[in-house]
């Protein structure tokens, strides 16, 4: 007999994606659409973990509750694993709804940028910031991401772009993951955007970040992974490789902001470099694809990006899915180019842009989620052995979760076993 100090019971669907505690691959193909649905379903979880999975029914056949359990009844309701948020850039010093306006009147991402906006524009507010509002405002951000259901999110820095604000950026994401519920999963980006002292040398920068910036992160253990921004304008190929090159040799995982403005072949980067995630991928070639799919790599797809800047191409989702190309969802939340926290949103988004089953888009935005943050062992599923991170949703079907959007269906934020929203 088991001993629970949390038990949920009577959930019409428990949602489990995976029923093993052994999985450790993103599921492809035909397999991005089982979600593992127990009816009338139940768990039970002790100090964090969960112990026990099956139908209310059996419930206490297996499990007893310890003298003062937290017990939630999800009569009619969804249950699933906490939504993770695989890319996002959640510290920044404030908004930018100036720029929101111009591109409402007809200005492109690119143009904006180059007048001043853009990246630039957070790089420049960055460095006038206070470490305190830049922390106050990022627990804001930490707020609304866990009250609409999502338990993990990578936290990129990425709007210092010098080695005293990037550290100061990446140290402000370790001070919400020691004092939020929320667990937030830290990427070094230093490689973000080209400084404007070093426009007309970029590759003195490459240097810098290679030489300086990437080996004090380092030093510091302030982060698990680096990105880069593969893209024309930015960092070109041979730039990305270096970087990222120097990355993995100081212990860094790899991650790339990958052809979403164009083909750069930074999929088929990402690729041979054995990267855990590409993201963005809108411009992805054939090429790109088939790389991708013969490897771990996993593809963050960001749908509201897109939308966001209204970009003219859309991703070729259903071909990389079809090629076997294992397939994730973030927001990219950002005071730039999609000003949202709601993976529910992504998810919908997922559907109507890609053609992405609501089944599909709710396993890219749990499991396969996980996968590309290193997190496989344990989140983004309900199995014993996992931890306990789930949401009770005011639906009684997981398809609501895609299909009603723009509204906040969660009633119940679970972390660690712990009830962190309701």
């Amino acid at each position: 007999m088991l001993t629970a100090d949390f038990t949920l019971i009577h959930a019409r669907e428990l949602v489990c994606i995976t029923s093993t505690p052994t999985d450790s691959k993103p599921w492809r193909g035909s397999d991005l659409s089982s979600l593992g649905i127990i009816s009338d379903g139940a768990l039970a979880a002790r100090g964090g973990r969960i112990i026990w999975v099956g139908r209310t029914d059996e419930l206490t056949r297996h499990v007893q509750p310890t003298s003062n359990p937290t017990e939630i009844d999800a009569t009619g309701r969804v249950v699933t694993p906490g939504l993770v948020d695989a890319h996002t850039h959640p510290v920044f010093p404030a908004a930018r709804a100036d720029e929101f306006a111009l591109r409402a009147a007809g200005k492109t991402y690119q143009e904006i940028a180059q007048a001043g906006g853009g990246i630039a524009n957070s790089v420049s507010r960055t460095h006038s910031a206070s470490t305190p509002d830049l922390e106050r405002l990022a627990r804001q951000v930490a707020d609304r991401m866990l009250a609409g259901g999502t338990t993990t999110a990578e936290a990129k820095s990425g709007y210092g772009l010098n080695r005293d604000d990037e550290l100061r950026m990446l140290r402000v994401i370790r001070s919400i993951n020691e004092h939020h519920a929320i667990e937030w999963v830290p990427t070094a980006m230093p490689a973000h955007e080209v400084p404007a002292e070093f426009r007309s040398n970029p590759d003195l920068y490459v240097t810098l970040v290679m030489e300086e910036i990437l080996p004090a992160i380092a030093a510091a253990g302030l982060a698990e992974f680096n990105d880069v921004f593969c893209e024309a304008g930015v960092f070109n190929r041979s730039q990305s490789q270096q970087i990222q090159t120097r990355a993995r040799e100081l212990g860094f995982g790899l991650k790339f902001h990958a052809d979403e403005l164009s083909d750069q072949g930074g999929a088929e980067l990402a690729a041979a470099m054995g990267a855990i995630s590409a993201d963005h991928l809108v411009y992805i070639s054939e090429s790109g694809i088939a790389a991708m799919a013969k490897s771990e790599t996993i593809a963050v797809m960001l749908p509201g990006t897109a939308y966001y800047l209204d970009l003219p191409r859309r991703p070729p989702v259903r071909r990389m899915i079809e090629s076997g190309l294992a397939v994730a969802l973030a927001t990219d939340c950002n005071p730039g180019s999609n000003m949202t926290e709601s993976m529910p949103l992504a998810m919908n988004q997922a559907c109507v842009l890609y053609k992405m089953s609501p089944a599909e888009a709710l396993v890219a935005a749990t499991w396969n989620a996980a996968c590309a943050i290193g997190r496989a062992d344990r989140i983004g599923a309900l199995a014993p052995g996992r931890q306990c991170d789930l949401v009770v949703w005011a639906v009684g079907d997981h398809r609501e979760l895609a299909y009603h959007y723009g509204v906040n269906l969660a009633v119940a934020v679970i972390k660690k076993g712990r009830v962190v929203r309701s």
